[in-house]
């Protein structure tokens, strides 16, 4: 899954898996043995009490293993009309230990009846035994009682039908609408079931582990067309005009991959090398923006079977653009789902970075075919194995595959963006546990993926290409069709001999320690286990600093932290916790030679082989952790970066200037120092340094404008015209050149009119008054397509032409444009119009409500606004927006956990915390401090606000949580 936002675990796990996961072997803990059967038949009031008043017997959140799935035989006919649908379900299923129960999840489904038969009612065509339904809602859990102790070792079929509504949110089996240009609303249905919302379609062991083979029945209108994960085999025509679908069987899955739809789009379609049937679905308006990402997956799904040497095991891959989707997509296995702005591309309306950010959500979503559907996590505490190595793999496969996009300078952004995070003390480590549907919702954000595969790639520097390609196809051949956990990742990499080179009698070293030719350097083992735990077991970053003495260099670690500070009591406290494995890479004045050593301890001593004028930790960035020169370290690489930048490597300045603004956010570097480093940009010609550096200084411009500092803020825009206004100057208003040229174009042309700079707000201004003229008609560069509606959208009729264009348009790409350029606007009544619009969900969807809302709040005349209204409708929004931010009911053992109180105390906290803070700020605003001074405190108090999320989260929690039930603890 991709998370749309780049925008998504405590406690058990570890008693509730015993070993290996193929049939033969699944073993069963003793605490699902006939002992806790007899404890429910003697003590039925030490358990669960179910919606009729009576005790469920069983009181775990994690199912049983006493009976396990091995086929589903599922039909469904949803009602497009009534907005409801009705199912019946077959599932065989093996007992592995004698029980009275079955237990499964179910949410929101009405259960008419259930019936249980064994292989000899089947073969005899015996009517069945009717099961007693209990259900606990609590759980999402219902139990079939059987009148008779199901045997051990034997197969029965549990028969069910059941009806529902389709669902309003995103989850589950829900309605999704789409307005043809012609005005018609038409409504079609599909499927999101990860990470527990099968259970809301049918029935099912919704558990990663219980993995089965599915077979897959649909019921239509004529009008409509079915898809599910494989590939149609025939339909049959029914009464009153209906049709039903019938698709082959799936290969074992999980239930979280299983997807079906009934709609009215078409398809473009071809097949890769190997005969697989690539199709890509739209809306009938929409089929001509298809074309791109049909070329873009038939090149992937190619270069992903000859990587990891596994032919993708399905024969068909449709790619669906959904109208109405929370996530960016979704990787059920054979029929991903996205968001219509991750799969369309509209060469007139979609930018470099939309045809970027396309891409690499294909790449992430075809990555999951084999990391995450062929070799599934044990349980949700390792999604990261997952997403982590689907986000790294985006690298991977768009390098070799597109050369032109230069994913290599981009990933540096993906890092980057999970340092952000992970630098706030309200992190979490990368491996965590879940128990509550919630809790795994939140396993879903950029430390699993970002961070996972950031930490992947440091790995794979540490190992070298083949090393890593090795070990993660060792990895892929070893648990197909099974499921893994963090170890048995570190085992194959540790181990890279395929069960083949023993076959045929060869010999393969084979221990969690090994040597290679690149740690030779170390001159001894290197334990992959013990150094990649300390990664993902424990939250956070490391922060390296280097001292350089002469030719020796003193080095030590600690947590690096944004919001808690030295001076902070806990300061000390949590420094003592953390200890990392950290693979260091540097580079000096007088060597181009990568030098390496890993550092286990707080604190070690270097030797150079020779005198250096500066040195640069972290070659091209590949390690995560973030690296301080003590003593002049920083004046020496400032020095060279004004003499001669290019004796630095394009990333390694990159690197630099990411490194110096955290520091200044810590408040471990001045911001002068910062400042002074970017100097050089007048300079540099690398297009991802002056994108990084430009969005620092462009960063703190808006913070400062959006505390109306006004002296501080000319200041700042005179600093940023006076170094880049000949680079600003000589744009072209165009979509030419490279991919960085032409984000390179983007960034500096919107920072030039977001600066009030006449050349470029008269362009902008300029291209909007013909477009406008030319009826929308007008094609102008889609680089620059942002810019020209915001400055449009100043002025009250280019603000009202664009509201009247966003419903007009069919291109997902031109919205999200003009729903941002409408959210610059200087009146506040246009944005409280959009609020409301938002609030509505018919002009402005609801998935696009909750970035609506952040665009609004970035903006210095709706930073109020914004604020006023989440605070006065913060129930109200919790329950519209429940499944783009909270998505799962909590579940009564988690909200124990909360402090008691009202429902807006911890709301009441980030208020009262954020009251603090700016009084605290508003104190250092005395007219004889330093420009530089002023800023850097901003910028240290912002990354104080951004602890306040933590608080956030707790209102969310507290707002959610129901009352305690009087049952039993």
């Amino acid at each position: 899954m991709v998370n749309s936002h780049r925008k998504l675990i405590f406690h058990i796990y570890i008693g509730f898996y015993c070993s290996a996961i193929t049939l033969p072997k699944i073993c069963v803990c003793s605490q699902f043995s006939t002992p806790f059967i007899n404890q429910f038949s003697k003590d039925p009031e030490a358990f669960p009490v179910t919606t009729n008043g009576e005790p469920f017997p069983w009181r775990d959140l994690r199912l049983p293993h006493m009976a396990i799935p091995l086929h589903y035989d599922l039909l469904v006919h949803p009602n497009l009309t009534s907005l409801d649908f009705a199912a019946s379900e077959k599932i065989e299923i093996l007992v592995r230990e004698a029980t009275q129960f079955i237990i499964l999840h179910s949410k929101d489904l009405e259960i008419m009846n259930a019936t249980l038969h064994s292989e000899e009612d089947l073969r005899y065509k015996k009517p069945g035994k009717e099961l007693k339904v209990l259900s606990y809602p609590a759980h999402e859990q219902i139990a079939l009682l059987v009148p008779e102790e199901l045997i051990a070792d034997v197969r029965y079929y549990v028969a069910i039908n059941f009806q529902a509504k389709l669902a309003d949110g995103f989850e589950g089996f829900y309605k999704s609408t789409y307005r043809t240009s012609g005005g018609e609303t038409r409504t079609i249905a599909v499927t999101d079931f990860q990470p527990t919302e099968a259970r809301m379609a049918f029935p099912c062991f919704d558990e990663p582990l219980f993995k089965a083979n599915f077979t897959i029945k649909i019921r239509r209108e004529s009008r409509h067309i079915a898809l599910s994960n494989m590939p149609k085999v025939r339909t049959i025509e029914l009464k009153e005009g209906l049709l039903e679908d019938h698709f082959e069987a799936t290969v074992k899955m999980s239930t979280y991959l299983v997807a079906y739809i009934v709609c009215d789009f078409n398809s473009v379609s071809g097949t890769t090398l190997s005969g697989v049937k690539v199709s890509i679905y739209a809306s009938p308006e929409k089929w001509s923006q298809t074309h791109y990402a049909l070329d873009t997956s038939l090149k992937l799904l190619d270069f992903y079977e000859n990587y990891f040497h596994i032919s993708y095991p399905l024969p068909k891959l449709d790619l669906v653009a959904i109208p109405d989707f929370g996530p960016g997509a979704m990787e059920n296995w054979g029929l991903i789902t996205y968001r219509e702005t991750s799969l369309l591309f509209d060469p007139k309306t979609s930018s470099a970075s939309d045809k970027l950010w396309v891409t690499e959500v294909i790449a992430h979503e075809l990555a999951h075919q084999w990391f995450g559907n062929l070799v599934t996590m044990e349980w949700w505490n390792d999604i990261w194995l997952n997403e982590g190595f689907a986000t790294y793999m985006e690298l991977i496969s768009i390098n070799a595959t597109y050369p032109e996009l230069q994913f290599d300078d981009y990933f540096l952004n993906v890092c980057f963006e999970a340092i952000a995070k992970d630098t706030l003390n309200s992190s979490r480590p990368i491996s965590n546990p879940a128990e509550t549907p919630t809790e795994v919702q939140e396993m879903f954000d950029v430390v699993s993926y970002n961070k996972g595969a950031c930490i992947l790639n440091m790995l794979k520097d540490f190992l070298t290409d083949e090393k890593f390609q090795e070990g993660i196809t060792h990895y892929i051949r070893k648990f197909s069709y099974r499921n893994a956990k963090n170890d048995d990742l570190w085992g194959s990499l540790s181990n890279s001999c395929l069960e083949g080179d023993f076959i045929s009698g060869g010999f393969c070293y084979s221990n969690s320690k090994m040597t290679s030719n690149t740690l030779s350097f170390l001159q001894k083992n290197v334990e992959i286990n013990e150094m990649m735990n300390t990664w993902t077991l424990q939250k956070g970053i490391p922060l390296v600093v280097v001292k350089q003495e002469g030719r020796s260099l003193r080095l030590h670690q600690e947590l690096f932290l944004k919001g808690v500070f030295r001076e902070d009591p806990e300061w000390g406290t949590l420094q003592e916790r953390y200890l990392w494995q950290i693979p260091l890479t540097y580079s000096t004045s007088s060597s181009n030679m990568i030098h390496r050593h890993v550092l286990k301890s707080k604190r070690d001593t270097l030797e150079l082989p020779e005198k250096t004028s500066w040195l640069k930790f972290n070659v091209d960035s590949n390690g995560y952790y973030i690296v301080h020169y003590e003593g002049h370290g920083w004046d020496h690489l400032i020095t060279q970066l004004n003499q001669n930048h290019t004796l630095l490597r394009p990333k390694d300045r990159v690197g630099l200037i990411h490194d110096a603004f955290q520091l200044v956010s810590a408040g471990r570097l001045t911001l002068d120092k910062a400042l002074d480093l970017t100097r050089y940009l007048q300079h540099e010609t690398s297009s991802p340094a002056l994108l990084k550096g430009l969005g620092h200084l462009e960063l703190l411009y808006h913070m400062m404008d959006g505390r109306n500092i006004s002296d501080v803020t000319e200041n700042l825009k005179h600093y940023i015209l006076r170094y880049f206004k000949a680079m600003i100057d000589k744009q072209s208003w165009s979509d030419e050149g490279s991919i960085f040229d032409r984000l390179l174009r983007s960034a500096l042309l919107k920072l030039a009119c977001d600066l009030n700079h006449p050349p470029c707000t008269q362009k902008a201004a300029e291209l909007f008054s013909r477009w406008m003229e030319s009826s929308g008609k007008l094609n102008i560069p889609a680089d620059v397509l942002k810019i020209v509606y915001s400055v449009g959208a100043q002025t009250t009729g280019g603000w009202n032409y664009l509201l009247e264009q966003y419903g007009l348009s069919m291109s997902g790409a031109e919205k999200n444009k003009i729903l941002y350029a409408l959210s610059t606007s200087k009146h506040q009544e246009n944005l409280v119009k959009l609020i409301k619009l938002g609030m509505e969900g018919k002009v402005i969807k609801t998935q696009d409500f909750a970035p609506l809302l952040h665009a609004i709040a970035r903006n210095p005349k709706g930073q109020h606004l914004a604020w006023n209204f989440v605070r006065e409708n913060w129930t109200h929004l919790l329950k519209k927006l429940v499944f783009v931010y909270i998505q799962y009911y909590l579940s009564e053992q988690t909200c124990k956990r909360k402090k008691k109180g009202s429902k807006t105390f911890y709301f009441q906290q980030v208020v009262k915390l954020i009251k603090y803070h700016y009084r605290k700020f508003r104190k250092y605003r005395k007219p004889k401090i330093s420009y530089y001074f002023i800023a850097q405190r901003v910028y240290i108090f912002q990354n104080r606000f951004l602890s306040i999320a933590f608080l956030v989260r707790e209102a969310v929690l507290e707002v959610l949580c129901p009352r305690p039930s009087p049952g039993p603890d």
